[in-house]
């Protein structure tokens, strides 16, 4: 009963994923004590949630919506909680969780141990750690704002219309046996894995409109191994922790820099390496820059020969244009100076192959096409699979 298993310990967190990943994390760690516990999320029934609470629970892993839908119908008593967790906690406010908390928050006991995880420590994140907690101490595992430096960062310039090619290269190229592929939005999850399917690659989708069902049964082949991609919003994907995953793919760079942070944390987890690929177009070039200025970090930005961006490099146009009498009395006067076709195909060649070797945009070289023939005669690549284990 509550009255002989009251709740001590409350978890919230920010997704349905989340809570069931620190749950089952709990069953591990109390399956020699005798504590009770229950996980409470929505997209499913609430009955035996209820049950649960009612039959008494010390620790109770929730998020804020479904635990509030509890609360209505009296089903959970937080008079003796001792310990509170914020995890994800810069998460919560971004998806507008605030006054949820502070209700929350205004129903526990005054005496009580806070804790507040954040991967990033913006502003808001500390008025939010005034606000809940006494005198907190704060202790950072990482710099704030940084990346895990287990984790090889590319960012590769690309058209738009070429990335669904590429993305494909990548993952077939180098071997992506796991990789989980980032979307901004839910219509760009769904189509990047219609296509992923279509070119017979093993990708399922992940986002809010999503049953709960659905999503568990994805991240369960995921992590087992028969599915080979796992394409996610910032949302849905928010907390994963999946075991030594070796590659993340930005397929969209976010719209928040603190979300660059949480993505490619996916990988490089626990001490292994990782690496992350972002695909950058022209219009995602100042989210570039925030994510740089955010942590600080200095990536170059690279080219892969065969999809070279038509925006990148090109020159400024000239402000005042020539008169059309003067450019075309000059266009005809280059023309009649220019060597003949074979000389220029032969510079042409020359120039090409300086390029690549002093650029250092052009480190990865040509990635190889499909065919047996450039099977056999790939060329390595710079974007290396992690070595683990090194």
């Amino acid at each position: 009963s509550p009255a002989m298993h009251p709740v001590r310990m409350l978890v919230l967190t920010p997704t349905r994923e989340l809570a069931d990943q620190i749950d089952q994390n709990v069953q591990n760690y109390i399956k020699n004590l005798p504590l009770r516990h229950t996980v409470l999320f929505g997209g499913v029934n609430m009955d035996k949630q209820t049950a649960d609470l009612r039959a008494g629970c010390e620790i109770v892993v929730a998020t804020v919506g479904r635990l509030l839908d509890h609360v209505k119908q009296k089903n959970i008593n937080f008079s003796k909680v001792e310990i509170v967790v914020l995890d994800e906690a810069d998460r919560m406010l971004d998806m507008g969780f605030i006054e949820d908390i502070r209700t929350i928050m205004q129903m526990l006991p005054k005496q009580r141990q806070t804790l507040l995880f954040s991967a990033t420590f913006a502003p808001p994140i500390r008025k939010l750690a005034q606000d809940f907690m006494n005198s907190p101490e704060q202790v950072e595992v990482a710099a704030q704002n940084t990346t895990n430096a287990n984790v090889e960062q590319h960012v590769i310039a690309v058209d738009t219309m070429r990335k669904r090619n590429l993305l494909e290269r990548l993952i077939v190229d180098l071997c992506m046996n796991q990789v989980i592929v980032f979307c901004k939005t839910k219509q760009s999850v769904d189509q990047v894995t219609r296509d992923l399917l279509r070119r017979q690659i093993a990708a399922q989708a992940i986002h809010g409109d999503k049953s709960q069902q659905n999503r568990l049964e994805t991240l369960n082949a995921f992590k087992e191994g028969s599915l080979r991609v796992l394409v996610a919003t910032d949302v849905a994907a928010r907390g994963l922790d999946i075991a030594e995953l070796p590659f993340v793919i930005n397929y969209e760079l976010p719209t928040q820099p603190e979300d660059y942070v949480h993505r490619i944390g996916r990988t490089g987890r626990a001490g292994a390496d990782g690496v992350a690929i972002s695909l950058m177009d022209e219009q995602e070039q100042k989210m570039f820059e925030a994510i740089k200025e955010l942590t600080g970090s200095t990536i170059e930005v690279e080219r892969i020969e065969g999809f070279e961006p038509s925006w990148w490099g090109n020159p400024a146009e000239t402000a005042a244009a020539p008169a059309a009498s003067t450019r075309n009395r000059r266009e005809r006067s280059e023309r009649s100076e220019r060597p003949p076709r074979e000389a220029r195909q032969r510079d042409s060649r020359n120039e090409r192959q300086t390029e690549r070797a002093t650029d250092p945009g052009a480190a990865c070289g040509k990635i190889a096409g499909r065919s047996r023939r450039s099977r056999r005669e790939r060329p390595q690549c710079a974007l290396l699979q992690p070595n683990y284990g090194a």
